[in-house]
């Protein structure tokens, strides 16, 4: 035998039982040994420390633990998609980053929820602390793919703040899910035209917090680079400074929204839904080299990501994900931090308990249209200079057509068309005009 298995007997001989006890095998069936691979990883993903498998192989058997498996992970079916793989997987066991926020969700919960080992994966999950260092591990190929912001990849393809890479998006891993939350010291200075000299937090320059940021301030007349002081705080870190009084508020991710409000130190302004409904922020993210060099990887992996996405964006699994990703190795948050977050029913710190079940989704389709939006605040803020080729460098970027594909067969309803129009704050864009949408703007740097 060419692998091997903790629930495999490498003493088995043709025609024998297989270590599991649920079908004969021989040394020539490829069908059986793609089955005890599956198995295999559905042990290692369920018990990840090595002492405790092998207690539980002692004490239960091989058989009798499979069977226990098997009644709650689909085995057979996961050996079937898994055979629908074009071909063995070059590289198994994966490295990917992510920040500790719910954006990350599938990402993140793809690992104790087995979604990663249903694709006959090995995937360690690396909490990091902040977006600069995702990039960096990143780009070193420290992490074999990453929890990024939209954003990022954008900036990596075009060489901006970093070397260049040609970066893809095969996910979007959350639709809306952010807020600008002020400190409650501004309880009676809610309006934005009155915030001028106040300072703000935001996750990274590239990211759709600074730019929804930016287009809110700059639709209530202020400058967001004269007006207001924008600084860029890890997530992890926002709390803090809010406590410390270093900043006045911040339009960050959840549940850092939800965990100033559960600590008492501010209140939620507004919802990013209420600024874009349907709006993309993070994305799961890879080099165009991995995908080159490991496609049958890169085929499971975006299939466990698809799939784990489109859990996550059924209500009825909020409550259980967030219990599976609250955890300190993971978000290292109150459960019911991370489930107001996810839920959409939470304390918005100003005595209300709201219902928002749009506060987060999770649709991994990357419209192209996103692309071409975030693309035009490059340029609108000056990070992208000269002319740009928007559709191109979306398209490049943002695999739509791949996702299609994937979606499907996953049995997820997937959009016919790449690109569609939406509303900013009651103004549409249209992703086949974006120079004029872009000169629209009277506060811009471009």
């Amino acid at each position: 035998m060419s692998f091997q298995c903790e629930m495999f007997d490498p003493s088995v001989v043709h025609g024998q039982s297989c270590g599991c006890g649920s079908h004969a095998v021989s040394s020539n069936s490829g069908e059986a040994r793609l089955g005890e691979v599956v198995r295999s990883a559905v042990l290692r993903a369920a018990f990840p420390q090595a002492a405790h498998r092998r207690a539980l192989l002692k004490s239960l058997g091989a058989a009798t633990l499979g069977a226990a498996l098997s009644q709650f992970f689909p085995l057979e079916m996961a050996t079937a998609l898994a055979a629908d793989a074009p071909g063995p997987l070059e590289k198994p066991k994966l490295k990917v980053g992510f920040i500790p926020i719910t954006c990350a969700s599938p990402i993140i919960m793809a690992q104790p929820m087995g979604f990663y080992a249903k694709y006959g994966l090995d995937v360690e999950v690396i909490k990091t602390a902040g977006w600069a260092v995702v990039r960096d591990k990143s780009l070193n190929h420290e992490y074999d793919a990453s929890h990024m912001l939209s954003p990022m990849p954008f900036a990596i393809s075009l060489g901006l703040g970093s070397v260049q890479q040609d970066w893809q998006i095969p996910a979007i891993e959350n639709i809306n899910g952010q807020a600008i939350v002020l400190s409650n010291a501004l309880k009676d200075r809610r309006d934005p035209k009155t915030w001028k000299g106040l300072r703000f937090g935001s996750p990274f320059d590239f990211s759709m917090h600074n730019y929804l940021l930016r287009y809110y301030l700059a639709e209530a007349g202020l400058d967001p680079d004269t007006d207001v002081q924008i600084r860029v705080i890890p997530p992890p870190e926002m709390v803090a400074n809010l406590r410390a009084g270093n900043i006045d508020g911040f339009l960050g991710p959840d549940p850092v929204n939800q965990r100033a409000v559960f600590d008492g130190l501010g209140f939620i302004h507004i919802l990013s839904r209420d600024i874009w409904d349907g709006h993309p922020c993070c994305s799961f993210s890879t080099s165009k080299a991995f995908i080159a060099e490991n496609p049958n990887t890169f085929l499971a992996l975006s299939r466990a990501i698809i799939d784990a996405t489109g859990y996550a964006n059924k209500a009825e699994n909020r409550k259980e994900i967030a219990d599976a990703i609250a955890p300190a190795n993971y978000l290292n948050q109150p459960p019911i931090v991370v489930e107001q977050a996810l839920t959409g029913v939470f304390a918005d710190g100003l005595g209300n308990v709201i219902q928002q079940k749009l506060r987060a989704g999770f649709d991994p389709f990357p419209w192209e249209s996103f692309g071409v939006w975030i693309l035009t605040q490059m340029q609108r803020w000056g990070q992208l200079k000269g002319e740009v080729d928007y559709a191109a460098v979306a398209k490049s970027v943002l695999l739509a057509t791949d996702a299609r594909t994937q979606m499907e067969g996953l049995g997820l309803v997937a959009p016919a068309s790449n690109s569609k129009t939406f509303v900013v704050m009651g103004k549409t864009f249209d992703p086949s005009k974006p120079a004029e949408y872009l000169a629209s703007f009277p506060i811009r740097r471009s």
